[in-house]
């Protein structure tokens, strides 16, 4: 079966294989050098130096990252400004409500871009303002939002820049030399892992003033304590395994530019192959990320009809969230696909539509 839902992703074989590798207890060397291994060639994607930036690493889904990152590098007396334009940027909100995390909304339909007068506005009116938290890939909708354009308001308005990359680390550009303290991420999407080990990568000057407000996933003890080689709690080993093969094959590729021109040329075989049999992308490509395409459902067939037919030939797609299900439908070219695998697919939807 292969996956084009946005994570979890078709493994390749060699990460598939790493699972098997000998049982390992967290408290031992051999431990530590995989977490050391995991947090270097995570920092070595973007190019960031380790005096200056941590990966922090830590036992859950994208969302472990997210609320870690929310939870922790907000200050006690800071106010968060969400920049919302879909489930995921609903979500933020949902976490800074739950931490009593001071926040304001700039609210958007889940079908636009973000407004970068409104936010400039928003900031320009509120003082109390220190951080803002953006999504830079929606999978909502398959929106890459602009998240250079937010870096530089937040420069111009003096407050720091927290980004869910759940979806886009390692396969879409993320410049970390503006206003960026954090971006929150995870293994089993554009890494190709597998699901249980998740991230954040951050400044070191931002951990070094993180509130605690949280104590399974309190990103100031995870980060110190493995600097020290050690961590607080056990983590999901055989994730681990996966993740740094799943690293090791990331770089061996070509890294994130590689992953990127791979997506990029999936994404447009299969929109070139659904738009010949009338089925329209949602956005065009320069508003959308490689990752993940929203198309809109044909004429006189159902999702569930699409799904269930496309799930008898060996593929997963994946629905509109909430009242877009009726609308929309979602492919993801992540994973261990090929160009043969697209060919497949766009010849499922032509036997399931072409009536």
């Amino acid at each position: 079966m292969l996956l084009l839902n946005p994570g979890p992703v078709t493994l390749s074989e060699r990460v598939r294989q790493s699972l098997l590798q000998t049982d390992l207890c967290h408290r031992e060397s051999e431990f530590f050098d995989l977490q050391d291994e995991a947090r270097a060639r995570l920092l070595k994607i973007y190019a960031l130096d380790p005096a200056a930036w941590s990966a922090v690493l830590m036992t859950g889904s994208g969302t472990a990252a997210l609320e870690s990152m929310i939870a922790g590098l907000v200050p006690e007396q800071g106010k968060l400004l969400i920049v919302q334009n879909g489930v995921y940027g609903e979500r933020i909100a949902q976490i800074a409500t739950q931490y009593r995390i001071a926040h304001t909304l700039v609210k958007h339909d889940w079908m636009d871009a973000p407004d970068l007068d409104r936010i400039a506005a928003a900031l320009k009116a509120d003082k109390a303002i220190t951080h803002v938290a953006v999504i830079h890939h929606e999978t909502t909708t398959g929106r890459l939002n602009d998240i250079a354009a937010v870096d530089r308001l937040c420069q111009e308005h003096g407050v720091r820049l927290l980004v869910d990359a759940v979806s886009s680390f390692g396969a879409e550009a993320i410049d970390f030399g503006g206003s960026i303290d954090a971006v929150s991420a995870t293994a089993n999407k554009c890494l190709h892992g597998v699901p249980g080990a998740a991230f954040v990568i951050a400044r070191r000057s931002a951990l070094a003033q993180a509130a605690s407000r949280t104590y399974y996933l309190d990103i100031g003890r995870l980060a110190k304590l493995q600097d020290q080689r050690n961590t607080p709690f056990t983590p999901s080993v055989h994730a681990y395994y996966a993740l740094v093969e799943a690293l090791r094959e990331h770089e061996e590729e070509g890294g994130w530019q590689a992953r990127h021109q791979r997506y990029a040329a999936l994404a447009e075989q299969a929109r070139a192959g659904l738009a010949a049999l009338g089925i329209e992308p949602l956005w065009p490509a320069s508003q959308s990320s490689v990752v993940l395409r929203a198309y809109k459902l044909p004429q006189g067939v159902t999702y569930e009809q699409l799904h269930d037919g496309l799930k008898t030939r060996g593929f997963v797609i994946y629905a509109g969230q909430g009242g877009l299900s009726a609308q929309l439908f979602r492919i993801s070219t992540m994973g261990a696909l090929t160009p043969a695998d697209i060919d497949r697919l766009v010849d499922g939807f032509k036997a399931l539509t072409q009536r």
